[in-house]
């Protein structure tokens, strides 16, 4: 009853969760970035904190313990400009850097390497006033609503803790001089930062499950659907198995041909079967003439025995030439010793002196 009401009960196909990568639509959580960035941005300030501070702290002092004439010209504006920033890039090119390669690999990591230039071009419609409404009155914008102001328990829960565990320095924070006090903020600070970037990072985690849940439902897709796809990618069902039955028909017919021709049948026993023909005065090695599995075996020893071609039950050896030699192909140098043998009890079983079958 639910495949007749269209109810999406079927698994999403890889061609249509291509189709979807295609446009752009994709398991992705902006919060996983976010929190990433918050995480890597504190352990770095952590790093290069001290550096960047002492750096921009030196370079003050150079400029105010060195004051030089009023009549400063233009080519000196430029010099000053250019010192400065040499010196920012200097102490904040590592963290910039690092900031930037934790968003891409963050991205990069949830949905892989992925372009989509229509996602560059502009959108109107999410303009219009009344389509945000509704996106914000709508199920999925309550959800959202409801896990933002989580989030923000959590992040207030987190800082709280982390200041709780810190009272007594917090406390005697108030009587330490200026030089101390800085120091202390800033390390409370990062604490804290970096306490509630692990919160909302084990969060988006969550998250993010769920973004791909809610993917792999928007891409659910009625049996209908299923059978509308394999018919444009692949044909019409029917068509299909009017085809394949043709060409069985059309080995079946080459085997009628081919077979009566072989000099002896090499058996899985059941199922496999392998014609080979041996001409010493014109083969340098034995040759595969037809094989074939299941009905195509049945029909193989069926011809083997309105023709009296002898069936040898050799399942190794069966199985070696129908996996590595095709149809008017030689049998293989590994595979030599075992087809003599074969060919031997054959010759032997008409009384004539068995053919030795030596490499090309």
């Amino acid at each position: 009853m639910a495949e007749q009401s269209g109810e999406k009960t079927q698994e999403p196909t890889q061609h249509r969760r291509d189709q979807a990568r295609e446009q752009g639509q994709v398991a992705f959580s902006q919060d996983l970035s976010s929190a990433a960035l918050l995480i890597v941005g504190v352990l770095l300030l952590r790093t290069y904190g001290p550096e960047v501070i002492n750096t921009a702290g030196g370079f003050m002092k150079y400029q105010l313990s060195t004051v030089g004439p009023l009549n400063i010209d233009s080519s000196d504006i430029l010099t000053e400009s250019q010192g400065i920033v040499r010196m920012l890039g200097k102490a904040l090119l590592p963290i910039i850097g690092l900031l930037a390669l934790a968003g891409v690999f963050s991205s990069v990591f949830q949905v892989g390497i992925l372009f989509v230039p229509e996602r560059l071009v502009p959108d109107i419609k999410r303009l219009n006033p009344l389509s945000g409404l509704q996106r914000i009155l709508s199920l999925s914008g309550a959800m959202k609503l409801s896990f933002g102001m989580f989030k923000v328990a959590v992040v207030s829960i987190v800082a709280a803790t982390v200041l709780y565990l810190r009272y007594e320095e917090v406390m005697y924070a108030s009587s330490l001089a200026a030089r101390e006090l800085a120091p202390f903020m800033i390390d409370l600070g990062l604490s804290t930062a970096l306490w509630v970037g692990v919160a909302l990072f084990t969060l988006a985690l969550l998250d993010f499950a769920y973004q791909k849940w809610k993917h792999n439902q928007d891409l659910m897709m009625t049996r209908q659907e299923v059978v509308d796809e394999m018919k444009n990618l692949q044909g019409d069902p029917q068509v299909i198995a009017r085809r394949r039955a043709v060409q069985r028909q059309m080995a079946l017919n080459r085997m009628g041909d081919k077979v009566p021709q072989a000099d002896v049948i090499v058996t899985n026993p059941t199922e496999l079967a392998v014609a080979i023909q041996y001409e010493p005065e014109e083969m340098a090695a034995p040759i595969v003439i037809a094989k074939g599995a299941g009905v195509l075996a049945q029909r193989i020893r069926r011809l083997a025995l309105e023709h009296n071609i002898p069936v040898v039950e050799r399942k190794p050896l069966a199985r070696l030439l129908y996996k590595e030699v095709e149809p008017g192909h030689p049998v293989p140098d590994e595979s030599y010793a075992a087809v003599a043998e074969v060919l031997a009890y054959v010759y032997q079983l008409k009384g004539k002196k068995p053919p030795i079958p030596t490499a090309a």
